[in-house]
């Protein structure tokens, strides 16, 4: 069983929350589970219970806010919560770590206490999306605003190696996130990747991919900066919100609407669950020396257990190995 350390101090809605969802992941054996934090805030929540699951506490004295500047505070503050559960997978005390607290400091906790995999310049944060009848992946939504056309490349191998091991895709199709699937559409950073893509042994590159192509299905895996993908992505999250807020109160309507509702509502719950980020729970740093996966900020108790359960799936599938070699083949 691999072992994951939760940083349950951070996160919007307090260690409350991240002691539900690690009990429910023990529960159900999906990892042992370290809890790293407080022992004074976190023994009494757990009442007892951990002593017959695979779950222990680590302690740890500090807290990173989600107002603190990322790389100054994980430098200030070596016993944050973060900085612990990140060590503890550098002593190899854990196989990879979670936390659903400030974004920027996960990711700065994540390099410079571990650091990068040799070859990887810039390591990068994918997100699911749940399109067809399996996700796609779009990378980076937030760990590198400006980058080069090489960076995009190495998203593309990073992304394609994680489509094949964490999700279990084939030859997984990449595309480059743009505004046509031309090569002469886009900007300069698009165009010069372009080439790049096509030409690289190994990537199955299918060509420009819109954002409707990628929710179509039409590509595995598109590559952005993570200035794009990330207001791609907040962009989905929002409208999924929307559209499912404006459906609800349309089905409330009337007692047509409420009888309707009421036959559709099995198929509607299944659709919200493919939405819903609680599903997925976290997704890794790729290109980090070893797997730290970022949690929503507003992560609840079943997206906890989520993240800590596809954190133990990730240290299992052999991503990490399969990257070093990939990598340490194109520095040879």
């Amino acid at each position: 069983m691999n072992r994951v350390a939760v940083d349950a101090m951070s996160g919007d809605l307090g260690p409350e929350v991240a002691v539900a969802g690690a009990l429910e992941a023990a529960r159900r054996g999906w990892a042992e589970v370290v809890m790293v934090g407080r022992p004074e805030v976190l023994d009494p929540l757990l009442d007892g219970e951990a002593s017959n699951l695979p779950l222990s506490v680590e302690p740890a004295a500090e807290i990173i806010g989600m107002d603190e500047h990322p790389v100054s505070a994980v430098r200030a503050k070596r016993e944050a919560s973060v900085v612990v559960a990140c060590r503890l997978v550098k002593e190899g005390r854990a196989d990879a770590a979670v936390s659903p607290g400030n974004t920027g400091a996960t990711l700065a906790a994540a390099l410079l206490v571990l650091g990068r995999l040799p070859g990887v310049e810039r390591p990068a944060l994918p997100a699911l999306l749940p399109t067809g009848e399996r996700p796609s992946l779009i990378l980076d939504v937030g760990a590198n605003v400006d980058v080069r056309p090489p960076h995009l490349l190495d998203f593309a191998r990073m992304g394609s190696l994680y489509m094949e091991r964490v999700v279990g895709v084939e030859n997984p199709r990449v595309g480059l996130l743009n505004i046509g699937e031309e090569e002469t559409k886009g900007n300069r950073l698009v165009q010069e990747a372009f080439p790049l893509l096509r030409e690289a042994p190994g990537l199955t590159f299918v060509g420009g991919v819109e954002p409707g192509a990628l929710l179509r299905g039409e590509a595995d895996v598109a590559v952005a900066d993570g200035f794009v993908g990330n207001v791609a992505i907040k962009l989905l999250e929002g409208l999924a919100e929307v559209l499912f807020g404006r459906l609800k109160q349309a089905l409330r309507q009337g007692l047509r609407a409420q009888v309707g509702a009421a036959l559709v509502a099995p198929r509607l719950r299944a659709v919200a669950r493919q939405l819903d980020y609680a599903e997925y729970g976290g997704v890794p740093l790729l290109g980090a020396r070893a797997p730290v996966l970022v949690a929503h900020g507003r992560s609840n108790a079943r997206a906890i257990a989520s993240a800590v359960r596809a954190a133990a799936s990730v240290a299992g599938s052999g991503l990490w190995h399969a990257l070093a070699e990939r990598f340490e083949e194109r520095e040879g």
